[in-house]
Parts: C-alpha cells; sequence; structure tokens
C-alpha cells in the first residue's frame, strides 16, 4: 500500500483523551446506580457477609449511615433487603405484613433522615420470611401456590408502601401480581409509589451469596424452576415484560446481569420503556474473587461491566459496587 492511505481512519478519534471523551457514545454515571442493602437486627451491628466480600448486614441505625453516604455520593436510589430472624419465620411468612418489622423500621429510618433526598426501592416476595425459603406459599406436596401468594404479596406491598416505600419492586415471579398490587396502591392513597417488576427473572445459579445474606439458602427446599424464568428462555421474557407493562408497571427489570445482557437490549428495542438489570450477588463476587486472584484490577472491571449495562440499553444498575463505582465517577 505504498502512497495509498485511508481516507477514514477511525483511530483519528482515538488518539487521545479529550477525544476519546468528545465522542464517547455511553455515559455512566453515579445517578445510574441502585445501591443493595441487607438489614439486620441490633444497634451499631455489622455482620460481614463471607461469600460477598465487602458486602455486610447493617443494623438500622447504620443502615441510614449508608443512606446518608450514598445522598453524599449522588447514588439516587437504595434496594433494601431484610434478614429476618429465624424465630420470626414461618410457612406462611405473617412477618412481611408486620408493620414493625425489619424492613418497614428501615424504610421509616432511611425517610426520616433523609427525606426525598434519595428513594427507597423495597422488595416484595415472601423468601425472606418464609420458613421453607420459596417465595410464596406452598401446598402439602411444596409446590409454591400462585393467587394465595398474590394475596399476601399485596399486603406485604401495603405495608411497605404505608411505610414510606418509593418503588415497590416484586421479585416473586407470580402471575397477575403487578396489576393486583397496582389496584391495591391506587385505592389505598398510594398512587405515586412506583412499581418496578422483576419481570425477566430467571431460576440462575448466580443468586448463592444472596440467600446466604437473607438467612434463606440452609432454608429453601427445592429450587424455584416453577415460578422463575428458565435461562434457555428469551420470547418467554418478552411476553412477561408485556403482561407487567400492561398491568402497570412503571419499570422492568431483567435479573441476574450479565449473562442476560441480550434480554436487556431485546427489552428495550421491543418497549421502549425504563429497563433495570440486577447485577446480582454471584456475578458481583465473581469480580470480587479475580480481584483475590490477580486476574484483574478491581477499579478497571466495576467500571467496564457497568458500563456494559448502560450500553445494552439499561437505565439503571442495581450493583452492590454501587459505592465504589459513585467514588470513582464522582
Amino acid at each position: 500500500m505504498t502512497g495509498i492511505y485511508p481516507l477514514t481512519r477511525l483511530r483519528r478519534t482515538r488518539a487521545s483523551a479529550w477525544s476519546r471523551n468528545l465522542h464517547r457514545e455511553t455515559v455512566l454515571t453515579p445517578a445510574d446506580l441502585i445501591w443493595p442493602l441487607f438489614v439486620t437486627e441490633g444497634t451499631g451491628v455489622e455482620e460481614p457477609i463471607a461469600s460477598l466480600p465487602g458486602v455486610s448486614r447493617w443494623s438500622v441505625d447504620l443502615i441510614v449511615a449508608r443512606a446518608k453516604e450514598a445522598v453524599a455520593l449522588g447514588i439516587p436510589c437504595l434496594a433494601l433487603f431484610p434478614n429476618t430472624q429465624p424465630d420470626r419465620r414461618s410457612e406462611d411468612g405473617k412477618e412481611a405484613l408486620n408493620p414493625d418489622n425489619l424492613m418497614c423500621r428501615a424504610i421509616r429510618a432511611i425517610k426520616q433522615a433523609c427525606g426525598d433526598d434519595i428513594g427507597v426501592l423495597t422488595d416484595v416476595a415472601l423468601d425472606p420470611y418464609t420458613s421453607h425459603g420459596q417465595d410464596g406459599l406452598v401446598d402439602a406436596a411444596g409446590y409454591v401456590l400462585n393467587d394465595a401468594t398474590v394475596e399476601v404479596l399485596v399486603g406485604q406491598s401495603l405495608n411497605q408502601a404505608a411505610a414510606g416505600a418509593d418503588v415497590i419492586a416484586p421479585s416473586d415471579m407470580m402471575d397477575g401480581r403487578i396489576s393486583a398490587i397496582r389496584e391495591a396502591l391506587e385505592s389505598s392513597g398510594h398512587p405515586n409509589v412506583q412499581i418496578m417488576s422483576y419481570a425477566a427473572k430467571y431460576a440462575s445459579a448466580f443468586y448463592g451469596p444472596f440467600r446466604d445474606a437473607v438467612g434463606s439458602r440452609g432454608l429453601l427446599k427445592g429450587d424455584k424452576k416453577t415460578y422463575q424464568m428458565d435461562p434457555a428462555n428469551a420470547e418467554e421474557a418478552l411476553r412477561e415484560v408485556e403482561l407487567d407493562l400492561a398491568e402497570g408497571a412503571d419499570s422492568v427489570m431483567v435479573k441476574p446481569g450479565l449473562p442476560y445482557l441480550d434480554i436487556v437490549r431485546r427489552v428495550k428495542d421491543a418497549f421502549e420503556v425504563p429497563v433495570f438489570a440486577y447485577q446480582v450477588s454471584g456475578e458481583y463476587a465473581m469480580i470480587e474473587a479475580a480481584v483475590a486472584a490477580g486476574a484483574g484490577e478491581r477499579d478497571a472491571l466495576v467500571l467496564e461491566t457497568l458500563m456494559s449495562f448502560k450500553r445494552a440499553g439499561c437505565s439503571g444498575v442495581l450493583t452492590y459496587h454501587a459505592a465504589h463505582a459513585a467514588k470513582l465517577l464522582g
């Protein structure tokens, strides 16, 4: 090619940092992050979670401190998950309906301390409250009952909304629960409480550390394949999303994250609605394991993976790396 040069050189715009910044197609900021936090009983309690290095359960007073930290970092929303004490778990998960349960106390404390400076997203499912670890009520054979569970989920949602939750996030994957929850919120004076539906939640192998965090792994009898999605299915995810949107969901979630970026992209292209992804506990733990093994550098791995969610079409990401990423991005 002597004397012949390409007229178009894509490397021109990559040659300097200012130019790379100018031509960047996707932008990641702290405002794109939701920080999942685990709540436990007590005062001044921090309980490190062995399978989630760097993540702890926090008592309500220390959850408030984390909320103030999130505000300072520019993180707009927290996602709360309770570690319910064993003596408060039952076959019917009735602790979910207790207006003074761990979740409701944490919601009230955060809203009292931070007001509207931060949003509070609350998980709606019964697995943190059941003695069998399933997300709903079960029959004698252990099958999770759909309609009976939905009735309890409605009560759980109203309980959390009354405590001050800003976003109800049903993660149970029961059919019809979005319309039932939406109707109950409207009729009970909570029209502005959002619903972020776990619309495409897969029966994944990546949830193990989370179950340790909420104390359900050792309790779980059987699996969740009769209600969570088959990892082989993509068209079914679109059907789930379509139904939840029609029933009143304000936004939808794909869970897990990185293994399902194709689902994120398809949902965004098909419906053009706010789509979120949950970078779940197993994904977080793998990054931390890679760092510990010297196979990668934490800062770069965290930012690259989070950018991939945004590039795929996410409006935001639930990630245990939220505080760390926000510090890097700030």
